[in-house]
């Protein structure tokens, strides 16, 4: 079962930071076509949110298709919609992990802090369209 983290300095709303855990989560294979999402009960005792902040990110995943409300059952990943969502293996996402761990421990001992990492990350990854003029 997935288990929630909210970044109050992100900038974004609260609700998609769910959703996109969600989304995060089926790529990774964490979580797999029927698999039960937390109840929102259980998500508002452990971040301390609002109800109707949890129903809306499980609403979000309902209208795009990654998870049906089942009426007095709780929430579930979609067969149809999470079998489209690019997946990698499980042992795969353990070495890019293992990789991607050295690579932060080798970042900080640089003396980068984690903006500065992610901004990075981010750079390589979808790079700018400018170019720098030296």
């Amino acid at each position: 079962m997935i288990e929630f983290r909210l970044d109050a300095r992100s900038g974004v709303p609260t609700y998609l930071q769910l959703v996109q855990q969600v989304k995060q989560a089926v790529r990774l294979g964490i979580l797999q076509p029927g698999d039960q999402l937390p109840t929102v009960k259980e998500v508002v005792g452990s971040l301390a949110i609002n109800p109707n902040t949890v129903l809306k990110a499980y609403r979000e995943l309902d209208q795009e298709g990654l998870a049906e409300g089942r009426r007095g059952q709780g929430t579930f990943i979609s067969a149809a919609q999470a079998q489209t969502e690019p997946q990698i293996e499980p042992d795969r996402v353990d070495a890019l992990r293992a990789s991607l761990r050295e690579w932060v421990r080798s970042a900080r001992a640089t003396g980068l802090d984690e903006d500065t990492m992610a901004a990075l990350f981010h750079d390589t990854v979808r790079p700018p369209t400018a170019v720098r003029v030296a």
